[in-house]
């Protein structure tokens, strides 16, 4: 019995140890199926989509949903360390429990020696130092000092995590928010291709794409080191960082594939890397490729007739669209390269996708903007013509 203690409990201080250098300090995709964070995730995110869709609100589902994310970071924490401290009980329970308690004295036996074990061990990694309890062997005392250093350690982990963690969650989601402006709220391929239809927009474009290419790339990093930050949801109930993704992904489709214009070749560079970016996080979930096109087979974001209603809405943006009948064709091509991973994702995470067209507002703040916009240069440019009419009089 004490010989199989020993082994638990460096099996468990090991994993322990392993997990948390593939979580926290290695700069790349966790690997191994049987990763405690791995294990932790699957185990507990099903249970909670069961009792989040059990809401039939919908902001109290997303305000479930939301909560996830943080408390999942702390009850991982705290597994970690429960899994230490049980591991290092398991040692001094290996080493016939070497304290002096007087506590034992009242009630002896196996259980409450381990108990005593317990005990140690959690005033040691949490440097409590209460003393109440003396090793008698140097051996022991050697492995308190030992575990007090991993105590320490563990919560200079900790504490470096979490900042670099909700660094990289608000650098993400500040270029989500800047997308409400540009793309609409949820975003959408065609709002975000109308709202860059006037005088240097093809230009804009271009470099709304550039600062996409290189969010994607960051993403690409920063979720596939920290896959705990998929989790995190935006602040806001129509913003999420996969209908963001894949908004831009139908932007750079159509560019490619539909839309005649200079910004293609920046789209291509953006498509591929923000398709890379979304085929990566999915492995890290372990969303295959064949559970995505079933996705895909069951879900078709874009019908034909869909597809006519998206070139009419184009067309009336003076957008210049590549007219022959291989362009659907095209489209659907292109579409098959992301969209049966960005189904997967969106079924697992519970996100929901952005569409291709948005049904007209009733109060549009764009519209009434740009009408605005346009009454006010209309005014300006009648003052002008009477200022030159009265200057040749």
């Amino acid at each position: 019995m004490h010989v199989a203690a020993f082994i638990a409990g460096l099996f468990c201080c090991l994993r322990v140890a392993l997990d948390a250098f593939q979580t926290i300090i290695l700069p790349r995709r966790p690997t191994g199926r049987f990763q405690i964070t791995h294990l932790f995730l699957a185990a507990t995110w099903k249970p909670w989509v069961v009792m989040a869709e059990r809401a039939r609100n919908k902001k109290m589902r997303d305000q479930i949903y939301s909560i996830y994310g943080p408390l999942s970071l702390l009850l991982l924490l705290l597994l970690w360390a429960l899994l230490l401290i049980s591991g290092f009980a398991m040692f001094y329970f290996s080493m016939r429990s070497p304290f002096g308690d007087a506590m034992m004295q009242h009630t002896p036996g196996r259980w409450a020696q381990f108990g005593t074990d317990l005990y140690v061990s959690g005033t040691t990694l949490f440097t409590l130092g209460l003393g109440d309890v003396v090793p008698h062997s140097r051996f022991a005392r050697a492995i308190i000092v030992f575990e007090s250093g991993v105590g320490l350690g563990f919560f200079a982990l900790v504490i470096g995590y979490l900042p670099v963690l909700y660094q990289a969650f608000s650098r993400r989601e500040v270029s989500v928010a800047l997308l409400d402006s540009r793309a609409g709220s949820p975003p959408n391929a065609a709002e975000l291709l109308r709202r860059h239809t006037f005088e240097g927009g093809l230009e804009a474009l271009t470099t709304l794409l550039e600062e996409w290419e290189r969010w994607a790339a960051e993403i690409l990093e920063s979720h596939i080191s920290y896959p705990i930050l998929c989790y995190y949801r935006s602040q806001h109930d129509n913003q999420s960082w996969l209908s963001a993704l894949v908004s831009i992904l139908d932007t750079c489709s159509l560019l490619i594939s539909v839309i005649e214009g200079t910004p293609s070749r920046q789209a291509q560079l953006t498509f591929v890397m923000a398709r890379h970016a979304l085929v990566d996080i999915g492995q890290v979930f372990g969303v295959q490729e064949r559970r995505a096109w079933k996705q895909h087979a069951e879900v078709d974001r874009l019908p034909s007739n869909d597809f006519y209603h998206l070139c009419e809405a184009l067309g009336q943006n003076s957008l210049r669209l590549c007219g022959d009948p291989a362009a659907a064709k095209r489209l659907n091509t292109i579409r098959a390269l992301y969209e049966p991973h960005a189904l997967a994702l969106s079924d697992y995470l519970r996100m929901p996708l952005p569409v291709w067209v948005a049904p007209p507002k009733v109060n549009d703040q764009w519209s009434v903007l740009t009408k605005l916009r346009t009454d006010a240069a209309a005014a300006m440019k009648v003052h002008d013509d009477r200022s030159v009419s009265f200057h040749d009089e």
